[in-house]
């Protein structure tokens, strides 16, 4: 931050405060790097002596009494000095709830958020949290963090919390605060609910982070060094209990809802459809720290619809789970294998695709699903659902189970053990031609130039996986070897792989390879590569340079270089791909990303990334191809703000030009206006196919309140001929309970027509027994 900067945010007054508070900084430097708080340090919590009342006053003796942790130091974008507004907390806990006050000095004027819908993205906003980890294993936990607008946001962490992929908010939980903002600082209280937690040891790691956005610093409790998430477990603090924890005791909630929709089909020329349906989810606390889940009849049509690409390659592309159910404890089930090579995929339960290709929702019946840990090393995973036959996409009754068994070895790492079933229930040992069914459960056979179709009933996978963690968080490595089970393939059903990463302040590095048989079929998994190739083996390496220049301008930049191949089980180089990036990190949040790739294919099948309608590049076919990309993402925490990418460069024997990003414009606090783009020039010769191929997607959230909200989202495509308009009225008039109201319809282009169109109303209510 220079000093133009700030003459042009303040008053003079604020100038000489600014510099003044600077020169005191670099004074204390050489302290402060002595006394920042390491991980272990212990922060003392002892049982409240009175009544704690939400307030945002800190009135209560058992606010005065409790130990106040202070000290904080700056995790980004550097980790050498204190950040510039103080934060102090201080936690206490009753029978039934964990408190938690936060006090932040903010004298920067009004704070900075994106609107005041829960579950917000934690980069934009000015945020304070808690990061929890109750097993004592540096693996497993929870956050919870609140705005100055006393928005919430929770969620779950694995694998320590290393890394973005680490972090789920998708899930609910019910929990209070209250925050009153005073003039240059704002207190929040949070009362957590003891059972919402799921402890099962009485030494607790910790941490407290807070993100002061206009000031791009985010700092902890326990400092932090700059190549690492300040919220990983590896560096955080302890709870040291003067009192012992309550035991958790009973804990049943009960979610019921109720819907009803009308659906009208104008394309088929249909009837109104009128539904009404009923349904709950359950959830059982085992133990303090092993939960069963149920559900009877889910209904997911609140969830918000997916974000459409323009996907031009061969390869189906996998979109992120939002489903409720599926969520807790989710890499217990998700994690074997590796992000392209997924045993178990919760997107394949419950939805399919159409003879379009388009997503159509497929009726869960029921369900189970219990996750959690035993003791200090142990955790576990079952899961079973049954989905009801839905003829129109040719599917029967299908039953789904999965079974893991995980254990922690070493300080962090962990080795598991998995079983899945998918089990295709009353179907005919002959297949009937005139009967269609899902191409998932066809299995075809060659015999001379004859080809038999025939039903698979069932498909099964087991595993083993190793996940390495080293204590110091330098080593991060998988290893697994995987198995499918079917009745045609008795051979090549494997898949195995191995990655290994070495990450330092200044260098990350990291290799990969993998082997996956002409045989091996997941089908509750997602393995987009066997769709392409007949078994592969293939691998990456990569190398990133990290470098901190002292500029008030940058701070971080660096390049980094990534190869990979792909071959088939005959070692005939099918893909190689080389990519040179070089990236900047700016003091004002802004990035900038260079990049040069060179690509090689031969083709496994006849392909034409356009449309099939054109004429198709033929198997056996070779292509190689250069590219160049720029990409830049504007200060964010300014109220417009924007990213752009812009890509030139060959594509098989043509070439694309490719411009994309978003535009968002902040009526803080109330909500935003979005716009995100994507656009391909691809100009191939003669009859291969030349199409400009644009998605756009306008995005309306307006939130009233902090309980009731607004999304309207309308998407563009015009490699699908479709526009898509979705949205969706949200009032959360309790603690997790909703009432929502969604309307979808979708549209030809040109003219705009209507070709089908849905409302729905759902009520929820969240019960604790």
């Amino acid at each position: 931050m220079d000093g133009q900067y700030v003459s042009n945010r303040f008053n003079s007054f604020r100038v000489m405060n600014f510099v003044h508070r600077i020169c005191w900084l670099m004074l204390l430097i050489p302290l402060s790097v002595v006394a920042q708080h390491k991980p272990g340090k212990e922060h003392q919590v002892a049982r409240a002596a009175d009544k704690i009342q939400l307030d945002g006053e800190l009135l209560e003796q058992a606010w005065k009494n409790a130990t106040v942790g202070d000290g904080f130091f700056m995790s980004k974008p550097y980790d050498s000095v204190p950040p510039l507004n103080k934060t102090t907390f201080r936690i206490t806990f009753d029978e039934q709830f964990l408190y938690v006050a936060f006090e932040c000095q903010d004298d920067g004027g009004a704070p900075i958020v994106q609107s005041l819908r829960r579950d917000f993205d934690f980069q934009g906003n000015d945020n304070v949290g808690i990061y929890i980890e109750p097993y004592n294993d540096y693996t497993n936990g929870f956050y919870f963090n609140i705005t100055p607008y006393n928005v919430q946001r929770e969620g779950l962490m694995v694998n320590g919390g290393g890394s973005f992929e680490d972090y789920s908010s998708f899930l609910d939980n019910k929990w209070y605060s209250f925050v009153k903002r005073y003039d240059g600082y704002w207190i929040a209280e949070l009362a957590i609910p003891l059972k919402s937690i799921r402890y099962n040891a009485q030494e607790w790691h910790f941490n407290v982070l807070r993100n002061d956005v206009e000031r791009n610093q985010i700092s902890s409790w326990i400092a932090t060094p700059v190549q690492y998430l300040p919220a990983s477990f590896i560096w955080s603090g302890k709870i040291a209990w003067v009192d012992p924890l309550p035991k958790p005791g009973l804990n049943i909630s009960v979610i019921p809802y109720m819907a009803g929709s009308i659906s009208k089909d104008k394309e088929n020329d249909l009837p109104s459809d009128k539904t009404g349906e009923f349904g709950f989810d359950a959830k059982i606390g085992l133990t303090s720290s092993l939960n069963l889940d149920l559900t009877v009849n889910p209904d997911f049509s609140q969830v918000e619809v997916d974000q459409q690409v323009i996907n031009l390659t061969r390869f189906e592309f996998g979109f992120p789970e939002r489903r409720q159910f599926f969520l807790e404890n989710s890499d217990l089930f998700a994690q074997p294998g590796f992000p392209d090579s997924r045993p178990f995929f919760s997107r394949r339960v419950g939805l399919a695709a159409d003879s379009s290709g388009a997503l159509q929702k497929v009726p869960i019946l029921y369900g189970a699903r219990m996750s959690g840990k035993l003791g200090k090393s142990w955790r576990i995973g079952a899961m079973d659902l049954q989905t009801r036959s839905k003829k129109e996409l040719g599917l029967p009754n299908q039953n789904y189970s999965v079974a893991v068994v995980q254990r922690q070895v070493f300080a962090r790492s962990n080795i598991g053990f998995f079983f899945m079933n998918k089990q295709s229930l009353g179907l005919s040992d002959t297949y009937n031609a005139s009967e269609y069914y899902h191409e998932s459960l066809i299995h075809e056979t060659i015999n001379g130039t004859d080809t038999t179709r025939q039903l698979n009933r069932y498909n099964r996978v087991l595993g083993l996986d190793f996940n390495l963690f080293s204590k110091d968080s330098k080593f991060r490595g998988d290893m697994y070897y995987h198995r499918s089970i079917d009745e045609f393939n008795n051979d090549k059903r494997y898949s195995y792989g191995g990655y290994l990463g070495y990450f330092t302040r200044y260098l990350n590095v990291a290799v990969a390879q993998q082997v996956m048989g002409d045989n091996f079929n997941a089908e509750m998994g997602f393995t987009p590569a066997l769709n392409v190739y007949p078994g592969y083996y293939t691998g990456f390496g990569r190398a990133q340079l990290k470098m901190y220049p002292k500029s008030k301008t940058v701070s971080q930049m660096g390049p980094s270089l990534e190869v990979s191949y792909t071959m088939t089980p005959t070692k005939t180089v099918t893909d190689r791909g080389l990519r040179v990036q070089y990236n900047f990190l700016f003091i004002n949040t802004s990035t900038l990303l260079l990049e040069i790739n060179r690509t090689y294919q031969q083709l496994t099948g006849d392909f034409n990334p356009i449309s099939d309608s054109y004429t198709e590049f033929l198997k056996g076919e070779t292509f190689t191809w250069d590219r160049f990309e720029l990409r830049y993402a504007s200060d964010l925490r300014k109220r417009l703000n924007f990213g752009t990418g812009v890509s030139y460069g060959g594509f098989y024997n043509g070439e694309n030009f490719i411009i994309n990003g978003f535009v968002n414009y902040r009526y803080q606090p109330f909500g935003s206006l979005s716009v995100r783009f994507d656009y391909n020039d691809i100009r191939l010769p003669g009859s291969y196919g030349n199409e400009k191929l644009f998605l756009i997607g306008p995005r309306l959230d307006l939130t009233f309140t902090n309980t009731l909200f607004l999304t309207t989202f309308v998407q563009y495509n015009n490699k699908e001929d479709n526009v898509n308009l979705n949205a969706r009225f949200q009032w959360r008039f309790k603690p997790a309970s909703d009432f929502f109201i969604v309307y979808t319809e979708n549209y030809l282009p040109t003219p705009l027509e209507s070709k089908n169109r849905a409302l729905v109303l759902k009520f929820t209510y969240w019960f604790n027994l």
